[in-house]
């Protein structure tokens, strides 16, 4: 009597974007394998939208940005499939990640959730230190299995309901395409962790707000060798320092507007 085959396991590809023409035709390209691609556009006004609407292979959906974590639980439901692959805008599947990903989710001992690591591109020249070198994020998992924390509004945290693997294949990230593009992620990701720390009523301090920049500076250029990356790695230490300073400038401009409204109503 012959054995009964697994079914193929479908998977869905799913990403958020704003303003991302350049990088994100080569991400669709790359992850045309998926059985089905989802796209929520927070309303780019650079033609993304237009170029996604008239892409034969995507599903895309307009969606009011609010934070990360509320605009991937809100594109996680919209996959049809169990297995989901999560991407940014600028970030590539190369041929062997691809075959390494279809082998993994139908894996009958395949894990719930598999952490990437990710090769970092500066422009189009690799970045191989100051910091990013055990960077890993959680990219393919089973919807079913995980769903983002609402405790953090930036730099979502994937909560999964079983194990966690590791690829071997990197994802290819092109996080800088140029200096004031990167210094705007860096100043909003520094706005965004300002509200996460108001929320939880964190309170604005001179002395961290001085010492914790510096120390991201020195830490991921002269700890984590950014240094060896030459220009480029000083560039992307210092505008990642710049975001930190940004969270307390930030967090200070909300306590302020706090105590005026408290002040406005009371009696």
């Amino acid at each position: 009597m012959a054995g009964f085959s697994t079914p193929r396991q479908k998977l869905s590809a799913l990403i958020i974007t704003y303003n991302e023409m350049g990088y994100i035709e080569k991400c669709i390209d790359s992850i045309s394998f998926a059985d089905e691609i989802i796209v929520v556009d927070s309303y780019s006004t650079d033609g993304t939208y237009e170029y996604l609407l008239d892409h034969p292979k995507v599903n895309v959906v307009q969606n009011p940005f609010e934070n990360f974590t509320a605009q991937k639980s809100f594109t996680l439901k919209q996959a049809t499939n169990d297995w989901v692959l999560f991407l940014d805008a600028d970030e590539i599947v190369t041929e062997s990640l691809q075959k390494e990903i279809m082998d993994t989710i139908n894996n009958p001992n395949a894990h719930e959730a598999y952490w990437f690591y990710r090769k970092f591109m500066f422009q189009n020249e690799p970045l191989n230190f100051s910091g990013w070198q055990t960077d890993k994020n959680h990219r393919l998992f089973r919807k079913s299995k995980a769903h983002f924390t609402d405790r953090k509004i930036v730099h979502e945290t994937l909560v999964v309901e079983g194990k966690s693997g590791i690829l071997k294949e990197k994802l290819t990230h092109y996080c800088y395409k140029n200096y004031e593009d990167y210094k705007s992620k860096m100043l909003k990701y520094g706005q965004l962790k300002a509200k996460e720390d108001f929320y939880k009523e964190k309170h604005f301090n001179y002395l961290l707000m001085t010492i914790k920049p510096f120390w991201k500076f020195f830490n991921h250029y002269i700890i984590r060798l950014g240094f060896l990356d030459g220009k480029k790695g000083w560039t992307i230490c210092y505008l990642n320092a710049l975001g930190v300073l940004e969270r307390f400038r930030e967090l200070k401009r909300l306590e302020k507007k706090n105590e005026l409204a408290y002040y406005l109503v009371m009696p």
